[in-house]
């Protein structure tokens, strides 16, 4: 569907050469803020990634298979970037793996094998992003949130809960944790033992007796003036046999507080003299929505009305604010507790923007000013402006000739997404805003359909696929996932899909709870429910307020067109080489370029191609003379951020994903994993503070430790530690102690590498994989380290002790840099598996097992075309019961399509 830029329905400007000063400078405002929209539009556009997965949740050994969609202004298939970066991250925040992919016809195709020895039972969260989108935030990468169980020499099935309270006397959290059996038998009477890890330290301990349900009770009581953040429960239960005992580990993430409640007018504001209409929304201490009923009351006492939460503690009421009276909402949550929440006060003047969107054909909308702003701003010029993205689907001007100014938009002027509507004053500035929720269901009729409305197993199905608007076949590029339901089932309110997130999350700000919830039969009821959601979100892409003071968005990362290396040629001296020739090659691969050196000796090799593992060898013997040095820039790594959805974290992997894991128990009945041998001997002591006189007044141990093993993943030492150095918190260049810095205290952290002091920036010549361990100390008892080099806190940096050895000076040069070459292993892309789909010319054949696919088909290059459905062909497994086929995609003109077929095995 294609859309105007812009509409003046609501009030046409009459350009002739008898247009007055005032009507001049009116339509200057205007054209003012249409053309610093027109500049967000062309210079930032906000490209997105969408993942689409074969399935919702995995267990250990499994392959996960995704396609990634690139997409930009109005979910165009995105031109901009030709890499796309996709990383799993565990729950302690910590990458498990990172890969990079090309990027084709904006999309690109992955597979992540989840190993035994990288990957645990426990919540996992995907992000995936491109470098272009460095420039807005990881706040606007792709995340989805995916449980991964484990079902190889599983011995005991748990089911775990705990609450936390914060008193005077500290923090206590009270677990609960039941034990059994495969064959789920309570594990009664067993001892347990216990232990909490925070930080990397042991901070809680125990031991206990599984009651007669086989139920551990346990209270967990951090060190004194210390609480737990992130923490994890390990326990040890002695089976009472000759086996070993069983340990099992559960992620804590106490929570404290209260219920909370917000309001939000309708337009920004509440203004005394127009009715006007309060979303709220509740939530609780995880951050999920709680439903309530409350009643709203004025100063005096008096009731004004009641209301109740309609969907996820979201509703609305109207309220018309009278003169000095002030409002309290006063609260029954449904978990029973209660409390009196102040509403915002009304303003004395004011103007806002009021919508209407029950009918899905037409947006209603008035614009009401109250008494006070219409008789100061009478006879002025208001303008109304609709954008998404940037791109201005709506504008118009008039004059404020009433109170209240009704007009109607045909909702087909926009494309499907979030509109954010903004009515400005006279002085061009944004005075009011509503957000508008459009979804256009015939733009693409998507669908499959099956040769057959049921099947056996192992037979094989054909569907075709079908991609059309009202009147047209549409070109588009889509992905298929067929799934056993038994195996696999799914609860759908919760999905991540392609609508809910092009189309929603990924303008909004914060965490939506159930996104895909508004797609699923959308009726009246969820409209009204949208609408809310439209009101107690914030738009995320740009303010008016900023761009109009030409405060437009920094650029610091361009659009990455494939891999591509930068550095700097220097003699030992370390002055530049200038017009000097270098030379990238691989060996035994297909991989060559050439570059030349600028004035300042900079050199550039673009656009390269190579698979991951790979070795590269950057040679400088052409002009350079012989006794250069290859200087290679450190890639930009995007802080790690805590999951966004970390509310809807599955708690119980054994119950949740019960019916998935007794299939994948059978599926891997012939893997083992590997049992740990302790080996004792001498202890080996490991480098430390204490090895240096210069930090001896230090206390032995530090406030914070985080092990090598823990950057292993890391490309750049600095950037890793600004997001792992517990306690601080780096600005510019420096780091500071958080609680100090917080207090406005700007006394530096002083680093050492290795006993010696050094400044931030030397932190990035530290290999991650040379690191031993990070020592954080916030505090110096004897005051001798912090006063001699005028700090407050402390970052040693011990990198791994070499072994002595004896080595001829042949070894040693083997060891030293060669002069004019440099040999390193970047990251490459990382080749997708091709899906693997048996073929049944007979019912037994093939295949000589059961058949346990739980990923039936998987087909992420479906291309539709306009002349004709298109065919897919696959063969059940020996499961029965209901397939679920999903089909998602784009086509060409930025339509989102997804369906979901059902159909039977028996």
């Amino acid at each position: 569907m294609n859309y105007l830029k812009l509409s003046f329905a609501f009030f046409i400007l009459c350009f002739s050469i008898s247009i007055g000063a005032s009507a001049q400078q009116d339509t200057a405002i205007l054209s003012n803020i249409l053309n610093k929209s027109k500049i967000i539009a062309d210079r930032y556009p906000a490209e997105k990634v969408y993942l689409h997965f074969d399935k919702p949740y995995y267990s250990v050994a499994d392959t996960m298979y995704f396609k990634a969609y690139l997409t930009f202004e109005q979910n165009v298939p995105s031109p901009l970037s030709k890499v796309v970066y996709v990383d799993v991250i565990n729950s302690q925040d910590s990458i498990v793996k990172s890969l990079k992919l090309p990027v084709t016809n904006s999309v690109a195709y992955g597979s992540l094998d989840l190993d035994m020895i990288n990957f645990k039972q426990g919540n996992y969260y995907v992000r995936a992003y491109t470098v272009w989108m460095f420039n807005a935030g990881p706040e606007y990468f792709f995340t989805k949130s995916i449980p991964v169980g484990e079902a190889i020499d599983k011995k005991l099935i748990t089911h775990f809960s705990y609450n936390s309270t914060q008193s005077d006397k500290g923090q206590v959290i009270d677990a609960r944790i039941q034990f059994k059996n495969l064959d789920k038998i309570p594990q009664a009477g067993k001892t347990v033992n216990w232990s909490v890890t925070s930080n990397y330290e042991v901070v809680s301990r125990g031991k206990g007796v599984t009651d007669a349900n086989g139920i551990l009770k346990l209270s967990i009581t951090p060190r004194k003036n210390e609480s737990i953040k992130i923490g994890n429960l390990v326990t040890e239960l002695n089976m009472g046999t000759q086996d070993p005992p069983v340990s099992t580990s559960f992620v804590l993430k106490p929570v404290v507080g209260n219920n909370d409640l917000q309001f939000f007018p309708e337009g920004g504001e509440l203004i005394k003299g127009v009715p006007t209409q309060i979303a709220f929304k509740a939530i609780n201490q995880k951050g999920l929505g709680i439903d309530l009923t409350g009643t709203l009351t004025d100063n005096d006492g008096n009731q004004i009305t009641t209301f109740t939460s309609a969907h996820l503690g979201m509703g609305s009421f109207y309220l018309n604010a009278e003169g000095t009276k002030t409002y309290k909402a006063n609260i029954t949550f449904k978990d029973g507790s209660k409390k009196s929440f102040d509403l915002p006060k009304a303003v004395e003047s004011g103007i806002s923007i009021q919508v209407n969107t029950a009918n899905p054909e037409t947006i209603n909308f008035k614009i009401v000013a109250n008494d006070s702003y219409f008789q100061q701003n009478q006879g002025k010029s208001i303008s109304i402006v609709a954008q998404n993205g940037g791109r201005v689907y709506y504008a118009a001007q008039s004059k404020l000739q009433t109170q209240v100014t009704a007009a109607k938009i045909p909702s087909n002027k926009f494309p499907s997404g979030i509109i954010q509507m903004t009515l400005f004053g006279a002085d061009g500035q944004p005075i009011s805003e509503r957000l508008i929720f459009v979804l256009h269901k015939n733009a693409m009729n998507l669908t499959l359909k099956s040769d057959l409305p049921a099947y056996k197993p192992r037979q094989k199905v054909r569907m075709l696929v079908s991609a059309k608007d009202s009147t047209n076949r549409l070109v588009g590029d889509f992905s298929l996932s067929v799934t056993d339901l038994q195996k696999v089932p799914v609860d759908e309110n919760t999905e991540t899909t392609i609508l809910s997130s092009l189309l929603l999350t990924s303008d909004l700000k914060g965490f939506i709870e159930r996104p895909n919830y508004y797609f699923l039969k959308t009726d009246e009821k969820k409209r009204q429910e949208l609408d809310i959601l439209m009101l107690t979100q914030g738009y995320r892409r740009f303010s008016y307020k900023e761009i109009l003071a030409n405060r437009f968005p920094e650029t610091s990362f361009m659009p990455e067109q494939g891999i591509t290396f930068t550095g700097t040629l220097r003699d030992r001296t370390g002055m530049p080489l200038k017009k000097a020739g270098l030379r990238l090659t691989s060996p035994g691969r297909n991989v060559s370029s050439q570059a030349l050196t600028t004035n300042m000796g900079v050199f550039t090799f673009p656009n390269l191609v190579f698979d991951d593992g790979a070795e590269l060898v950057i040679n400088a013997n052409y002009g350079a003379g012989s006794n250069s040095m290859i200087m290679l820039d450190a890639p930009f790594v995007p802080e790690i951020t805590k999951n966004p959805a970390a509310a809807t974290e599955v708690v119980n992997i054994d119950s949740t994903l019960s019916s998935y894991l007794d299939n994948s128990k059978k599926q891997y009945s012939n893997l083992r994993t590997l049992k740990e041998v302790k080996i004792t001997g001498a202890t080996v002591k490991k480098p430390s503070h204490t090895d240096y006189i210069a930090l001896t007044g230090l206390s032995m141990m530090p406030d914070h430790m985080i092990a090598g093993e823990r950057f292993s993943d890391c490309n750049d030492l600095m950037m890793c530690l600004k997001t792992m150095a517990v306690g601080m918190t780096f600005d510019v260049d420096k780091f500071y102690v958080s609680r100090s810095y917080n207090q406005g205290d700007r006394t530096p952290v002083q680093i050492f590498i290795n006993g010696n002091a050094v400044d931030a920036i030397s932190v990035s010549s530290v290999m991650p994989k040379d690191v031993e361990s990070v020592e954080i100390f916030t505090q110096d008892q004897l005051g001798i380290v912090f006063k001699q080099y005028q700090c407050n806190g402390v970052i040693v940096i011990n990198t791994k002790k070499v072994e002595k050895s004896n080595m001829s000076l042949a070894d040693l040069k083997k060891l030293m840099p060669q002069n004019n070459i440099l040999k390193f292993t970047p990251k490459g892309y990382t080749r997708a598996k091709d899906f693997y789909s048996p073929k049944y010319l007979t019912q037994t054949s093939s295949y000589t097992g059961n058949d346990l696919r739980t990923t039936i088909y998987w087909n992420p290059k479906i291309i539709t075309n306009a002349t004709g459905d298109t065919a897919v062909e696959f063969y059940n497994s020996d499961g029965k019961g209901t397939y679920r086929a999903v089909i998602e995609g784009v086509d060409v003109n930025g339509n989102v399509g997804r369906f979901v077929y059902r159909y039977t095995v028996k």
